[in-house]
């Protein structure tokens, strides 16, 4: 008989109604149309009402926290403390990308397992610890002690308890220094974008505090190569229709001798052009049917006047204009054509990421199997309890017998 495990009740199966699932002290309603912090808010205080904040499965699973660092010597040491603090049975990695200081010798002195990746950028790093290393669950978080690691368990029981495949920590900070305006615009306008393009489910796309699945981590292509893999990691989530979800974190400003390796224009304008890449290769036809309305108005706004000129005289006496906007008119053709015949090779390319993303066991199953051997045990022991019960005493009686 298939024995459910206690450990994978859902979120919206336990709480099928957040506002009959909590106290009348405690009732609530969640504003769809609200901003996206409102919203996170009211999701984790109704958590916290039905007792969802921390996961018992959190001492079940194998986790691994992956910390990528170019010279963050003063910091990664505490952040590796502060983590082993947090998740005592997770494992700790630290992935030294080039740097010019001890980052290396001080991660490994506070108890990380440290590793080097040669090629440079955060992109190359994410590929790298998302091939080598073999967990259930991955909590992502830079070396830099900006983000709050007391909020890793919540991170990791929300994506246990809604099955999710990956959980952000949505940063929440009333410091200037910690989020820059250039920086606070930016992330906004991209976020936008993404969700415009691709779907709304996130208030802060950028942010590098993360927890992943494995079958997450295992189908993840990971073609960025620098601060443009977390606009990758968002967009794959969203384009194999993923469980997602964000839990709200404190975010501070960096320690006096950590200099932050983000440039606001070079970094801004790479992952525009990132944005750009993803909506070609998945949204062809939204990306192509743009450039094809693009040309063809064009060309009608070029040509308007040679049509009313000829209608009313008989006449084409601006041939080379004629001449552009027909050429215009075939590319606008051509443009929307090609975007349909792309439309079906990204179905397909779809379709191949979503059968190696099932390929993976998921991680409910694993905890399932985990519960229905506990249970399989513990009624093998009562079992052979039943049919041999231990005998007090007598071993009393065989020693006297001597």
């Amino acid at each position: 008989m298939r024995v459910q495990t206690r450990f994978f009740t859902t979120a919206w199966q336990r709480v099928p109604d957040w506002n009959k699932a909590a106290q009348p002290e405690t009732r609530m309603s969640i504003d769809h149309t609200a901003d996206i912090h409102a919203r996170i808010a009211a999701a984790d205080a109704a958590l916290r009402a039905v007792g969802q904040q921390h996961s018992p499965a959190l001492r079940h699973v194998d986790i691994a926290v992956l910390i990528p660092c170019y010279n963050e010597a003063s910091t990664v040491g505490d952040v590796v403390k502060s983590f082993r603090v947090a998740l005592p049975n997770a494992r700790i990695y630290v992935y030294d990308n080039n740097s010019h200081d001890n980052t290396a010798a001080v991660a490994r002195e506070a108890g990380a397992i440290v590793r080097r990746e040669p090629l440079q950028g955060k992109g190359h790093v994410v590929r790298r610890m998302f091939s080598d290393i073999e967990a259930d669950v991955y909590v992502m978080v830079d070396g830099d002690a900006t983000y709050d690691a007391a909020a890793a368990p919540r991170l990791v029981s929300r994506l246990l308890e809604t099955q999710a495949d990956m959980v952000v920590g949505a940063r929440i900070t009333s410091e200037k220094e910690a989020y820059r305006a250039g920086h606070r615009f930016g992330n906004q306008m991209l976020t936008g974008l993404v969700s415009w393009i691709f779907g709304d489910r996130f208030g802060d796309m950028l942010s590098g505090y993360r927890a992943f699945s494995r079958r997450f981590a295992k189908s993840y292509p990971a073609l960025a190569s620098g601060f443009e893999t977390e606009t990758e990691l968002t967009v794959h989530a969203l384009e194999l229709d993923m469980i997602t979800a964000e839990v709200q974190t404190a975010y501070g400003a960096r320690r006096v001798g950590s200099v932050s390796k983000l440039s606001t224009v070079k970094d801004g304008f790479r992952i525009l052009a990132t944005i750009g890449r993803l909506m070609r290769d998945e949204r062809p036809l939204m990306f192509f049917g743009a450039i094809s309305g693009f040309v063809m108005l064009t060309a009608l706004g070029l040509g308007a006047p040679v049509i009313f000129e000829y209608f009313g005289t008989g006449l084409v006496p601006r041939f080379p204009t004629a001449f552009l906007c027909g050429t215009l008119a075939v590319l606008s053709c051509i443009s929307l054509v090609s975007g349909v015949i792309l439309e079906t090779v990204a179905l397909g390319r779809r379709e191949m990421k979503r059968l190696a993303y099932n390929q993976v066991e998921s991680l409910a199953a694993k905890l399932e199997r985990f519960e229905e051997t506990r249970l399989t045990l513990t009624s093998l022991r009562s079992q052979a309890l039943a049919e041999n019960p231990p005998v007090y005493g007598a071993g009393k009686q065989r020693r006297r017998a001597h």
